[in-house]
């Protein structure tokens, strides 16, 4: 049903929306591997702002070494998304369908049915792939997004990067994934797509936390 709201390419896997579910961790996708970390990134509104700016302009991809190009904003009649609460209930998107930003070279920020390519490696491993926003929010205490796999890419399956301001004044950064092996080579090795990902996860938390030499 989720599935049934894209436009233009759509995701190469089907469990839509799964980096929301509880029990992901538990229950992941057939054939998928999860994965899934949460750290303190220090306290207050203006830690929160700047950690969110630098989320919906990309930062955490290119911040892990990763070339994004191609962003396209979703064509026609603007694709809403699908966004998710707290406890993985999907609810209404929480930004105006019209609302676009820009950042200082014309790079669209990142909003839900935009669809990016991705170029790069990480210790080695490819991080190529067709990219395409699952879903967006930006709330007062909380902002983030979820990208899903398209094509040509070493695994398939989504990600999505979370940030909360919480009402003790921490603020928290969360990612949570899914990959299931695509390329022969990791199919055959399923360390390769673990340790893919814990690269990944690194080179998100060095471009968004000040406290990355001590993470929580």
């Amino acid at each position: 049903m989720r599935r049934g709201t894209f436009r233009d390419d759509t995701v190469d896997y089907a469990a839509v929306g799964a980096t929301q579910a509880p029990d992901l961790m538990q229950y992941p996708p057939e054939r998928s591997i999860p994965a899934e970390q949460a750290w303190r990134i220090g306290s207050g509104e203006a830690r929160f702002q700047t950690a969110a700016e630098a989320l919906m302009s990309w930062g955490a991809l290119r911040g892990a070494g990763l070339a994004v190009a191609d962003v396209r904003p979703a064509s026609g009649p603007m694709y809403s998304g699908v966004s998710f609460d707290a406890e993985g209930h999907p609810v209404a998107p929480s930004r105006s369908e019209a609302d676009v930003r820009y950042d200082a070279d014309g790079t669209p920020y990142v909003g839900a049915g935009t669809t990016l390519r991705v170029d790069g490696r990480v210790k080695g491993l490819k991080a190529d792939a067709e990219l395409r926003v699952i879903f967006a929010l930006e709330e007062p205490r909380r902002v983030g997004f979820a990208l899903g796999t398209v094509g040509e890419s070493v695994v398939s399956g989504e990600e999505s990067f979370m940030l909360d301001w919480y009402d003790n004044d921490e603020v928290w950064f969360t990612v949570r994934a899914f990959d299931a092996p695509a390329s022969l080579v990791y199919r055959m090795i399923p360390a390769l797509t673990r340790r893919r990902r814990r690269e990944l996860f690194t080179g998100y938390l060095r471009a968004i936390s000040p406290l990355y030499t001590t993470p929580a």
